[in-house]
């Protein structure tokens, strides 16, 4: 059981480089899913809420008349997003999320990088967490039971919650990257 501790606590290095990878890989994959049609309509009710996003859309107020559910073609509904900007902005959005994950992969072989990309992964982080308060989709809405509202989840805030691991991560590879930024100048 010691050696096995021990191999553990040799392995920090190994671990941190596992969560930059594994960064990437969320990042890298749900950046790629913006570009199809079903994300960028998933991403509207939370776009749409934002104060600090909202601002990208031409009509986010009429949002909810246009929803598309997952996997839903409806022509009328498509047409609003293009008007709204919701795929343009889909499409931006990905690149900057794939950008900052290899941003933050990049972070095994140059720390100045992947400082850069661990603190974009904090600041993403925190901006979708936001979404907890200002998206009302984030929670059951009132069909009439018991349980809605604060703090029962919906599947869309049970997807946002997740990112407070991504906001954690960010900071463990940030602060990986700063210290070996530090070492290499003799600091």
């Amino acid at each position: 059981m010691k050696n096995f501790i021990q191999i553990i606590a040799d392995s920090q290095r190994v671990f941190i480089n596992f969560v930059r990878i594994a960064i990437f890989i969320v990042m890298a994959w749900i950046g790629g899913l913006k570009a199809f049609q079903y994300e960028a309509d998933g991403i509207v009710p939370f776009v749409a809420n934002s104060p600090v996003m909202s601002f990208f859309y031409s009509h986010p107020e009429e949002y909810e008349a246009y929803k598309n559910k997952e996997g839903e073609v409806v022509l009328k509904n498509m047409k609003w997003h293009t008007e709204n900007g919701t795929y343009i902005f889909s499409y931006g959005l990905g690149t900057i999320i794939v950008i900052i994950g290899l941003l933050t992969l990049l972070g095994i072989w140059i720390p100045k990088i992947g400082l850069t990309g661990g603190l974009l992964t904090f600041g993403m982080s925190l901006v979708t967490l936001s979404f907890l308060i200002t998206t009302p989709e984030a929670y059951i809405p009132d069909l009439g039971g018991t349980e809605h509202g604060f703090p029962y989840l919906s599947g869309a805030g049970r997807l946002v919650i997740k990112d407070i691991i991504m906001l954690a991560g960010g900071l463990v590879v940030a602060s990986d990257s700063a210290k070996h930024i530090l070492k290499n100048q003799g600091l």
